[in-house]
């Protein structure tokens, strides 16, 4: 495409900010766990249906995943969105201080309420220019359920959501504007479940098996496997029923949750196993019953160079948000409540040293940098692996805020979200427009893709009976 289309692919995005901004923060109001979108699923399908979107609900059997399509002909380029929040980090908007709107209630604090706003923004602007100009090709937005554990764009993959799509777009809010480096964990979220024997822990304990015993023996040695594990592999846990409050009651059942991650499908495999011997081995010594349940996996990252650099120059041309005094001075607020080492991690995913007193981002960070020994998963992974994908970082709040925490709560609906998720609607609608007009630069991102299967075939992190944790109602 014409590098003098830019701005007209621009203005697209800027002509329905408000629109946008307004969903956002509706998603931000009503935030929703794992699975249980479903005001949040149903604005955003009032969205797309004003924008006169096709749209297609309960995609791959999952009653909050949307997929909606637009234009006809030629490529189909994928906008991925989420809108998800967590439990517990319920907190009152703009406020630079710990206060919950609802004690122990939900809360945005990975920026959700912004993703999917912002992919369904850029994936509007694409739309808007296709018909204004007559052009074929075929722009798809879809809302993915549960990224936090659930692993919805897993379950969404394996179903066959994402067939033929030549090349897929999402960005993530952060501290600072550039292409993510597509580097991260594979992983297995699963519960180990003991079963044992009550008895009256003092006239009877020769009668009881404790399953939570069990449980604490298998975390114990969990724990000493860490020593013989790869550098990178992560692996958390979580004991989810502790078979019961009373001390003097042995517990006859008890439920551990873990989350294990390997630097790809193969390694993550042979953790898992490794895991679960240690649970076996745990019940084994207490004389209680085991048996586990996997609930989600996600893919390691396939990273796209091709996409990647056209992201970048895309980036570079818009420059950093324009953010304004107000802005850095709200942001500065908030860095006063973040730790030195909060700031100076921040500063170490981008190969940058720390700079005093800059609240909000004013760089482009480049490509491929960032320390890769710290890294999480996404289940944007497994969608990499079917077609060419690049993830942008969006700089929507203060440098150092922690993820998961009530201060990126807080920030969720500041005018420098709004800007943010703004930015990097601009920069994915313009790379999905170049890909759209420019059959070459579609070409060599598919043919590194089809390079990396070549010599490295996928493997479905998610096992065949593996099914959803979708609620019971």
């Amino acid at each position: 495409m014409s590098r003098s289309n830019s701005k007209e692919v621009w203005s697209f995005v800027d002509n329905k900010r408000e629109r946008f901004f307004a969903l956002s923060d509706a998603i931000w109001e009503t935030p929703e766990l794992n699975f249980q979108e479903f005001r949040s699923s149903d604005a955003h399908v009032a969205a797309l249906l004003q924008e006169g979107f096709k749209v297609s609900r309960g995609i791959a059997g999952l009653p909050t995943a949307i997929m909606a399509e637009a234009g006809s002909g030629g490529p189909v380029i994928a906008f991925l969105g989420e809108f998800d929040a967590l439990p517990g980090l319920s907190q009152k908007a703009g406020v630079a201080q710990q206060i919950p709107c609802e004690r122990g209630a939900n809360g945005h604090g990975c920026g959700h309420n912004l993703l999917g706003a912002g992919a369904m923004q850029a994936a509007t602007a694409v739309k808007d220019y296709l018909s204004r100009h007559g052009l074929e090709g075929r722009v798809r937005y879809y809302a993915c359920p549960a990224e936090e554990g659930g692993a919805g764009k897993g379950f969404m993959a394996r179903a066959g959501a994402f067939d033929g799509v030549d090349a897929a777009i999402t960005w993530h809010p952060a501290p600072f504007a550039g292409v993510r480096n597509p580097i991260s964990l594979a992983t297995n979220e699963m519960s180990i479940h003991f079963v044992g024997r009550s008895s009256h822990a003092a006239a009877a304990p020769h009668l009881g098996r404790s399953a939570l015993d069990a449980v604490e023996l298998m975390n114990v040695g969990v724990n000493y496997m860490r020593e013989h594990m790869p550098s990178r592999a992560r692996i958390h846990y979580a004991i989810t029923d502790p078979g019961g409050s009373a001390p003097n009651v042995v517990q006859g059942q008890a439920t551990v949750r873990y989350v294990v991650r390997g630097g790809d499908v193969a390694e993550l495999r042979d953790l898992v196993r490794r895991v679960l011997k240690i649970a076996e081995g745990a019940a084994l010594m207490t004389e209680t019953t085991v048996s586990h349940v996997v609930h989600a996996g996600e893919a390691n990252l396939l990273g796209n160079i091709p996409l990647e650099e056209l992201m970048h120059k895309n980036l570079t041309e818009l420059g950093p948000p324009q953010f304004d005094d107000k802005d850095r001075a709200l942001a500065s607020e908030f860095q006063s409540t973040f730790s030195a080492k909060d700031i100076e991690a921040a500063y170490r995913s981008i190969d940058a040293k720390p700079r005093p007193g800059v609240a909000l981002c004013d760089i482009i960070f480049p490509t491929r940098c960032g320390d890769s020994t710290l890294i999480a998963s996404t289940d944007v992974g497994n969608v990499s692996w079917l077609a060419p994908t690049v993830q942008m970082k969006g700089a929507v709040y203060a440098i150092g805020t922690p993820g998961h925490s009530w201060q990126l709560v807080a920030q969720g609906k500041a005018p420098a979200a709004h800007k943010g998720m703004e930015h990097a609607a601009k920069t994915m609608a313009i790379t999905a427009v170049d890909l759209l007009t420019d059959p070459t630069a579609l070409q060599r991102a598919k043919a590194e893709h089809e390079s990396q299967l070549a010599e490295t075939p996928y493997i479905d992190p998610i096992p065949e009976d593996c099914k959803p944790d979708l609620p019971s109602h």
